[in-house]
């Protein structure tokens, strides 16, 4: 362990935002750096404020108790997501594994070192949703000073065992996919095929609670998140230590952690450097045939090398394709499955009819496509290689209009897919779903030019991983923030107005504001590209 501090400890300082605030006189990337610190900070408060809200509800109907098992189980699930989707980029094929693997250490101590890299960086969410449940439990169970100080420490222990966890089922899809040609696609499917059957399961549980009035659907919770502390054993030891002040529990939970993952790292060591070594390699054809080759233009050319870029990373793939993955699945669902279940299930049973709906539909779409855009991402992406770019014979407003050209590609399909079926279930008129098509259209192109707008002005390309351009870069939370809270403020306000005037009306005055705002990310971007 000595041995991983030394290098974890050297990553640490080399990546510290904090550290390059500190040493920087550059007060554009001084900026930079503060933005995405507040932008951080917001996603923080955020989640706190959900975890508050919902302990209040537990205190309120006499389940003070039950606050620790769903704070250990939200900190375990949060733990095990935020690994599963960050696992490939931290611990395989990342960018520096030749030069650490050059270093007089272990494959099992530098995969070690990346996992504790991943753990540290992913600290404050686990903090966020602990700190708040553990204020709102000392409120209503009036704990001791020790219960506080047990709780703050056990805190940096429970999201070891499903960190590790999803680290080792990274290893296995890893290690399977490893073994095949195309080998970033198989990564991927193999981890959508996961998140769908997880994001499934959610629905299912949520069903058993479907019909239940407040108190007893509260009840049910209750009684659910701790039946789950019988069947995994952390929970239990975290909610025994708060609730009857067991030493032991705390003791059992630490030891434990700190065993599964000093052995699941061993395991990983073994055949840690076979994988990195077969997924950095290229397989070539052997049927290869020189043919004539077709010309591209120049734009349509930087489109299809964002493409393979995409292709050839297994986060940047299942990240930036996430949305349209859940919305194909929405687009055939909806053909199946009567669209008034479907809003039942969807708002939780509030009086909505699906004709009310109707002018929300492109919003509803949008969520899934339209909170992450490639054109955030990509000129960051471009890495320590700017250079290269930079000195070809391509302006910057072809090199833009090349990578926005490959996100209206990949996103404009399943949103006009998406809005023709859920059009054709509702049983919306034609003219409508025209107008909703449109309005699909118009928004992906905001979409595509604001993200790139944000991608271009907050560009970061002196990341070591490329974790922390694709999920935690500055552009991709400026960007994500005000899409997000908007289009939900616009989903309500549609269903809104649609209730007041012509729904057809609303659509039309939407799909202007949207294309004059499309309008002028697009000329931004061309200005920025004079800078």
């Amino acid at each position: 362990m000595k041995r991983v501090s030394v290098l974890l400890r050297t990553l640490m300082l080399s990546t510290s935002q904090w550290n390059t605030y500190k040493n920087c006189k550059d007060k554009k990337k001084r900026g930079r750096i503060v933005g995405n610190a507040i932008g951080m900070a917001v996603l923080y408060m955020m989640l706190m404020v959900y975890s508050v809200a919902q302990c209040i509800g537990y205190g309120k109907y006499g389940l003070t108790d039950s606050i620790p098992v769903m704070c250990a189980l939200v900190i375990s699930v949060l733990g095990f997501f935020l690994t599963f989707l960050k696992v490939n980029g931290y611990i395989f094929n990342f960018k520096e594994y030749d030069m650490l693997m050059s270093l007089p250490f272990k494959p099992s101590e530098v995969a070690a070192c990346k996992f504790l890299y991943m753990y540290l960086k992913s600290l404050p969410w686990y903090f966020s949703v602990s700190i708040s449940m553990m204020i709102v439990y000392g409120v209503y169970s009036k704990a001791s000073v020790p219960v506080y100080l047990m709780w703050a420490v056990s805190t940096l222990f429970l999201p070891l065992i499903p960190m590790v966890a999803a680290s080792f089922l990274g290893f296995i899809i890893a290690k399977i996919g490893s073994g095949f040609k195309n080998k970033t696609v198989v990564q991927s499917i193999v981890t959508f095929i996961i998140i769908v059957l997880i994001f499934g399961s959610r629905f299912f549980l949520e069903d058993m609670f479907r019909n239940n009035k407040t108190a007893e659907f509260m009840q049910s919770i209750s009684s659910a998140t701790d039946n789950a502390g019988k069947y995994y054993i952390p929970v239990k030891w975290f909610t025994g230590m708060v609730n009857d002040f067991n030493i032991l529990y705390m003791l059992l939970l630490v030891v434990v952690s700190l065993i599964i993952f000093v052995v699941v790292f061993t395991m990983v060591g073994v055949s840690y450097r076979k994988i990195n070594s077969a997924m950095k390699s290229h397989s070539g054809s052997k049927t290869f045939v020189m043919e004539e080759r077709k010309a591209r233009s120049v734009i349509r050319t930087i489109a299809f090398k964002e493409f393979k870029r995409m292709t050839g990373s297994t986060v940047y793939m299942t990240n930036a394709s996430m949305g349209e993955l859940f919305c194909l699945i929405t687009g055939i669902a909806v053909l199946f499955v009567d669209v008034d279940k479907l809003i039942d299930k969807m708002f939780k049973g509030a009086p909505l009819t699906k004709e009310m709906l109707f002018p929300a539909i492109p919003f509803i779409i949008y969520l899934f496509i339209g909170m992450a855009s490639t054109t955030t991402m990509t000129p960051s992406l471009e890495g320590k290689n700017y250079w290269i770019v930079q000195s070809l014979p391509i302006s910057k407003k072809n090199l833009y209009k090349g990578k926005m050209l490959f996100n209206m590609m990949l996103t404009v399909p399943f949103a006009m897919f998406t809005t023709v079926t859920f059009s054709i279930s509702a049983g919306v008129p034609f003219l409508n779903m025209v107008l909703y098509v449109i309005l699909g259209l118009v928004l992906c192109s905001f979409s595509t030019t604001w993200g790139c707008v944000c991608g271009i002005r907050h560009m970061r390309l002196d990341w070591e991983n490329e974790v922390e351009v694709v999920k935690q870069g500055a552009a991709v939370t400026i960007y994500l923030l005000p899409n997000m809270f908007v289009t939900m403020a616009l989903m309500a306000g549609t269903v809104f107005l649609g209730t007041m005037i012509n729904s057809n009306v609303v659509t039309v005055i939407f799909i202007m504001i949207y294309a004059v705002l499309a309008g002028l990310s697009y000329l931004r971007v061309l200005k920025l590209c004079k800078d």
